[in-house]
């Protein structure tokens, strides 16, 4: 008799690219371009222009004017009156939700849509997420905490099917978590430096920016996600602003930004708080208590640096740890990073423009599995 086996296991094909339609096409590039012209339609136009007339992006069937009529009829473009009085084309809160959707795809990889959730701790009771865990009932235990199936299995076995019966040893609890919330501020270097030799490494961090915050609005809606920026000063900027980040001339006043940051912080009534600081440079600015700047770019100056170990043990006291991602590799900014980190005890990642939005978020999931306290 010949019998029928079956075998599981891969199989392999040849990848078929996903059939775009040519505004799709277009559309994917657009998003890219504009983000590194900080919401400049008309430069970004000028890229693509450039790069159409290179790569034969569009066809006679379907021309540029034919993809911004329908970014027009989409939404994703409106008319505006500039500031010499000329009327222009701007793009617009739903371009700036494809951005964002469209750089945490890029940096974090398509999330599964989810409910609302919040941030789990390591220690179990009642809470109201499953674990996943069973322990025998105690005295005081809910009855939602019961595990029927485990409890009428215990019983089967105890007493067995013909004089079945459910005692109190037969109960079994599933233990469920405690859930936290999480407020995190995210500091961001715009100092001259930040495009300085040729790099830009502005666009990297506001698609990080970006990222986390639609990561964060989308699947813990609980959490608060705070963006400042900091040069010679610190202000924050809202989420809807970040496609329109650029740099300035600016210096580094490190000082000014971890005070914002705080006084952010201060605010929140949730436990667990934390700062991100994306900076390349050396902070190299401080504000005096009489309004003057005072600023030094030759090396790491001692007032400065000794003003940033000063907020960096302020922030340890408030129990808020600070992971500084450092664009930079120079040994003695190293150093700088290493001391102000063992001020806070936080954490410190020296890293290039490549991988920055993984570490952010690698280190953002660490974090909420944990109380920060």
């Amino acid at each position: 008799m010949n019998k029928k086996i079956t075998k599981s296991g891969f199989v392999f094909t040849k990848h078929t690219p996903k059939d775009q339609s040519p505004f799709e096409k277009l559309f994917d590039v657009f998003q890219e371009l504009i983000t590194h012209t900080s919401g400049d339609f008309d430069e970004a136009m000028d890229w693509l222009k450039q790069l159409d007339e290179e790569y034969k992006l569009t066809t006679e069937d379907y021309t540029l004017d034919d993809f911004v009529e329908d970014l027009k009829k989409k939404g994703y473009l409106r008319e505006e009156i500039k500031i010499d009085g000329k009327s222009g084309l701007a793009i617009t809160e739903k371009t700036e939700r494809a951005l964002r959707k469209r750089a945490l795809e890029q940096i974090f990889g398509k999330l599964r849509k989810s409910g609302a959730g919040n941030h789990r701790t390591k220690q179990t009771g009642r809470g109201d997420e499953q674990a996943g865990e069973f322990r025998d009932y105690r005295f005081g235990d809910s009855l939602e905490q019961i595990s029927m199936t485990e409890s009428f299995k215990n019983a089967q076995i105890n007493h067995g099917l013909g004089d079945f019966t459910l005692s109190e040893n037969d109960l079994v609890v599933e233990e469920t978590m405690y859930k936290t919330q999480m407020s995190t501020v995210l500091m961001i270097d715009i100092s001259h430096s930040m495009i300085l030799y040729g790099e830009d490494r502005i666009t990297p961090a506001k698609k990080v920016a970006m990222a986390l915050s639609e990561f964060i609005t989308t699947r813990y809606p609980k959490d608060t996600l705070d963006i400042l920026v900091f040069g010679n000063d610190a202000w924050p900027i809202k989420i809807k602003d970040l496609p329109y980040l650029n740099v300035g001339p600016y210096h580094t006043n490190t000082v000014a930004g971890l005070q914002l940051a705080m006084d952010l912080l201060r605010r929140k009534r949730n436990t667990n708080k934390q700062i991100f600081m994306i900076t390349d440079g050396k902070p190299s600015c401080v504000r005096l208590p009489d309004g003057r700047y005072y600023k030094n770019s030759n090396g790491l100056d001692s007032y400065i640096v000794n003003k940033c170990y000063a907020m960096a043990s302020q922030a340890r006291k408030l129990h808020i740890p600070i992971t500084t991602f450092m664009i930079a590799e120079d040994p003695y900014l190293m150093q700088f990073v290493e001391e102000f980190t063992a001020a806070n005890k936080g954490k410190a990642f020296y890293t290039g423009l490549k991988g920055l939005g993984e570490m952010i978020f690698s280190d953002y999931e660490t974090n909420r599995t944990k109380r920060l306290r």
